[in-house]
């Protein structure tokens, strides 16, 4: 059998019947392998790094894992972002890059380049993948495969690298000779990619006393919250952790890669938090004095600059399957108080089996207070709707919020539009949101869109930068190509809205490479659209946003711009150096002191003033 027919074969009957493409001279044997089966379909994109994106959505949409074949050279280097986006936010994933026939490999490292296009992935990859591995054995793919998706997709997944030479693609190999791997379970290092072999991840039963301990923590708290973020779904444990929430009804905020977990009117969604807010969902950690996170790494997007300052009056708890997520916290930092290795699912089977007596609600007072905030401080007030000349990003996102339906999936770039839609957009039931949370690369979200409408039938709603879109703008001829049922969204200020208001905050609002002015330049993104044969919207102000509906229904995809004021800003928004209670634009010094009075009685009051 032919090597790269045995590698389709494979990918088929483990239920990968889609692949990204970019053709080129080393990987052909596998795309034709590909091409040549009726139970798989190949997908061509225009560029390796979307390409890569796309398989990143496919697995986040889906669940099963995203595969992409590339040429060697710069077709496997043009992979780089994409891989890092998977890796940083645990998407399995799976990379076949094509190499130079092994007669042309480099004999030493000390030779730069033997083979035209040859490049050394294995070297490249090795800090941004579970595993990466070059094959040189045409006996050893079936092995190589199996371990490769075995990685990807235990412990804390992530994505994998193959690289084949061309000249093994091309032989025929006995397939009765393939060697099998058996994996090796008990190794933390295979299931996490971290600790070695000696260091098994603890058992729920090891880890009971400390999950008593959390117990008990839960019923003497006062103002006890649950963090949740993308790992939750990672780990296939929304049910549970709804379950364990709702046992003690603690109220839930959610990190944008969370925030798809729940409706937005659950009696339990509290919103978000973090360097952006909202408000009240910073209020409700402040203000806190039992934290318990799971799926998120509690990065410094939650926990605001100066951690030091992050729930000063809560005992925090983390749950990880990832021993250096837990262990990472320095004296620069927040301390745990009480970190649990351990799967969440396994965490959470045993923590709900100590549950077993109905529990009094014990937190009405409390959830009521949050509500309270909620409803003094909203990130999008009425006044936003006042505005004539331009459209309000937050404003958008409300109006797109009532006009979208159940099962919608949206695709957020980076930058101001992903926090404009992350503060405001109101999720429903069954809806998906996801962008590449923790990478964050300008350019994402139209080429996860690809992906995504190949794994859903479900609409796609696509929501970009005018900067993000230039990035990757080849793949609208690949949702054209495809008839792809992909809405892109635009936010179309004019050029780098985030970076503009990182300069006001540094720079004095010196401005440079951030706008027309400084050096950019952008097409009539209609036009753009048009030349791509789709059909192309433009909204100016408040009074056309009637029209949304119109452009959601558009059958197949769809391309609408999306006019937002230049100077428009990320509000409420942290600026570095205050805890996440005090954001800007900044409320009175004296009315965010009284919002942490409600933990003074158990806890020293906090100074603040104006100049923080």
């Amino acid at each position: 059998m032919k090597l790269s027919d045995y590698i389709a074969q494979f990918l088929a009957e483990q239920k990968i019947d889609h692949v990204f493409v970019v053709s080129g001279g080393a990987i052909i044997h596998s795309i034709d392998s590909v091409a040549k089966r009726k139970d798989m379909k190949y997908i061509c994109v225009q560029h390796e790094q979307a390409g890569g994106a796309a398989a990143d959505a496919y697995s986040r949409t889906c669940g099963r894992v995203g595969t992409v074949m590339v040429t060697s050279g710069p077709g496997a280097t043009n992979l780089t972002t994409s891989i890092c986006n998977a890796y940083f936010d645990s998407i399995p994933a799976l990379f076949i890059c094509g190499q130079v026939t092994t007669p042309r490999l480099r004999p030493s490292e000390k030779l730069r380049q033997k083979g035209f296009q040859e490049t050394d992935i294995v070297s490249l990859f090795s800090s941004i993948t579970k595993y990466v591995y070059r094959v040189m054995d045409p006996l050893e793919i079936k092995y190589q495969l199996q371990k490769a998706l075995y990685l990807a997709t235990s412990g804390r997944p992530g994505p994998v690298a193959l690289d084949i030479p061309d000249d093994l693609q091309r032989m025929e190999i006995d397939v009765t000779r393939l060697k099998e791997f058996t994996p090796e379970t008990d190794h933390r290092s295979q299931a996490t990619g971290t600790m070695s072999a000696q260091c098994p991840v603890p058992s729920a039963q090891e880890n009971i006393q400390k999950i008593t301990t959390v117990l008990s923590w839960i019923r003497s708290a006062k103002r006890p919250v649950i963090i949740c973020g993308a790992g939750v779904r990672i780990a296939d444990a929304i049910e549970p952790t709804l379950k364990f929430a709702r046992h003690f009804k603690i109220p839930i905020l959610l990190t944008w890669g969370g925030k798809d977990m729940l409706p937005h009117d659950d009696e339990l969604n509290f919103g978000g938090l973090g360097v952006v807010g909202p408000r009240w969902g910073n209020f409700a950690a402040q203000n806190a004095d039992l934290i318990i996170s799971f799926g998120t790494r509690l990065s410094q997007m939650i926990t605001g600059g100066k951690t030091t300052l992050f729930a000063p009056n809560a005992k925090k708890v983390m749950i990880d399957v990832d021993p250096y997520e837990l262990t990472k916290f320095t004296s620069n930092d927040f301390q745990l108080d009480m970190a649990i290795e351990s799967e969440l699912k396994s965490f959470l089977k045993t923590a709900l089996s100590l549950c077993t007596t109905p529990q009094n609600d014990a937190y009405a007072a409390w959830r009521s207070q949050i509500r309270r905030w909620e409803e003094k401080y909203p990130i999008c007030p009425s006044s936003r709707y006042e505005r004539k000349d331009y459209v309000d990003g937050h404003v958008f996102a409300k109006e797109l919020s009532k006009v979208t339906r159940e099962g919608d999936i949206f695709i957020g770039d980076t930058g101001a539009n992903l926090s404009w839609m992350c503060q405001a957009l109101e999720m429903k039931k069954g809806q998906r949101i996801f962008s590449a949370w923790n990478h964050t690369p300008m350019g994402y979200a139209l080429s996860a869109s690809v992906g995504a409408a190949v794994a859903s039938d479900k609409r796609i709603i696509c929501l970009t930068g005018d900067g993000g879109l230039m990035m990757n703008i080849e793949e609208l001829a690949t949702i054209r190509r495809y008839n792809m049922n992909v809405k892109v969204f635009i936010f179309n200020n004019g050029g780098h809205a985030i970076q503009k208001q990182t300069m006001d905050t540094w720079l004095n609002s010196h401005y440079a490479a951030v706008n027309h002015d400084t050096g950019l330049n952008f097409p009539d993104f209609v036009k753009t659209a048009q030349a791509f044969d789709l059909p192309a919207f433009r909204l100016e102000n408040h009074s056309q946003l009637s029209t949304l509906r119109q452009i959601l229904e558009t059958k197949g995809p769809a391309v609408c711009d999306v006019v937002v004021d230049p100077d428009q800003k990320i509000e409420p928004m942290l600026k570095f150096g205050s805890g996440i209670e005090d954001l800007n634009p900044k409320l009175p010094a004296q009315e965010i002191a009284a919002i942490m009075e409600i933990s003074k009685k158990d806890f020293p009051a906090r100074a603040y003033s104006e100049k923080n």
